[in-house]
C-alpha cells in the first residue's frame, strides 16, 4: 500500500497534515456506521464527531490513529460521492478554527454594545 512507502521513506509532511480531519458536505442524515465504513478502509479510527446542532450538521471530525493513514484519507476522500454530495475532507487546523469563534465573539460582544448605547448601523 501507499501508506507502507510513504512511512518507511520517512518523508516529511507539510505542517497542516495531522491525524484529525474536518469533514464538509456530508449528507445531515448520515450515520456513524456509514462514517466508519467510508473512512475506515484507510486505517485504524480513534474518534468520528458527527454535527448535530442546526450550525454542525453536514459536518464531522475523523481523528485517526496514524498520520499517514489520515493524510492517506484525504488523498482518496476528497471529492468522494456520497448520496449525491461531493465530500470536502480537510485537515483540522485549531487555529483557523479558533479565529471563526473568535471573529463570531467579537460581533455578538458588538451588537450587545449597540444595543446597550442605542447606536444603529444602519445609515439614515
Amino acid at each position: 500500500m501507499a501508506t507502507i512507502s510513504l512511512r518507511k521513506s520517512n518523508t516529511r509532511l507539510p505542517p497542516e497534515v495531522n491525524r484529525v480531519l474536518y469533514v464538509r458536505n456530508l449528507p445531515f442524515n448520515i450515520s456513524s456506521e456509514e462514517m466508519y465504513d467510508i473512512f475506515g478502509k484507510y486505517g485504524a479510527i480513534r474518534q468520528i464527531r458527527i454535527g448535530t446542532n442546526k450550525d454542525t450538521r453536514g459536518t464531522a471530525f475523523v481523528v485517526y490513529e496514524d498520520i499517514y493513514d489520515a493524510k492517506t484519507a484525504v488523498d482518496h476522500l476528497s471529492g468522494f460521492n456520497v448520496a449525491n454530495r461531493y465530500l470536502i475532507v480537510l485537515y483540522y487546523q485549531q487555529a483557523k478554527m479558533s479565529k471563526k469563534f473568535d471573529q463570531r465573539k467579537k460581533e455578538e460582544e458588538l451588537t450587545k454594545l449597540q444595543e446597550k448605547y442605542g447606536v444603529s448601523t444602519k445609515d439614515k
